[in-house]
């Protein structure tokens, strides 16, 4: 390969949105990464760290301490319906704003018991301890016993046994007054 035909395969590369770029030809190889691929392994080892990061023994930060907002979003709604055990809780929700969230601190599957056939860690009605397990998510194979960061009694499981959680979702409604 001539030093022009190089020249004009990078100009292509870097107009384009590829991150990583490999030829081979005969013993002649050329590799040619953009700064969208140290951006993206970037962004990729701190997710694998951050997840990995986590402390079991206290996953939970001071945002799960804030209030609920009088009006649930419906993402949370619609998880709850097929939970048998909120149906009352969520005919007092909307009135309720002294409510406190249990977030997922992690992206991963939501799962209420330690493993298949067993009782829930928790159910609604239930009284839980600061410190003490609600539930385990699972992320890249890793299962995680969440904590509660706050002690009162569980009014409403918002998501849903076995489903995919979001980081920072809320998995759980919490009266501080128990």
């Amino acid at each position: 390969m001539t030093f022009k035909e190089i020249t004009e395969i990078i100009k292509l590369v870097n107009k384009s949105n590829l991150t990583e770029f490999k030829v081979k030809n005969g013993e002649f190889s050329l590799n040619i990464r953009t700064k969208k691929y140290g951006k993206m392994i970037a962004n990729q080892q701190q997710q694998v760290q951050q997840q990995q990061l986590i402390p079991i023994a206290n996953p939970m930060t001071a945002a799960v301490q804030q209030p609920v907002i009088a009006a649930t979003p419906p993402v949370a709604e619609k998880a709850s319906e097929g939970n048998s055990d909120s149906k009352d809780a969520k005919e007092g929700k909307e009135a309720r704003t002294d409510l406190l969230e249990i977030k997922s601190p992690m992206v991963g599957t939501f799962y209420r018991a330690p493993e298949p056939g067993k009782p829930s860690f928790v159910n609604v009605g239930d009284y839980v301890e600061k410190g003490s397990v609600v539930c385990i998510v699972e992320a890249m194979k890793l299962f995680n016993e969440i904590e509660s960061e706050v002690s009162g009694r569980i009014v409403d499981v918002v998501a849903e046994d076995a489903s995919p959680v979001e980081y920072d979702q809320v998995m759980y409604l919490v009266d501080p007054k128990g």
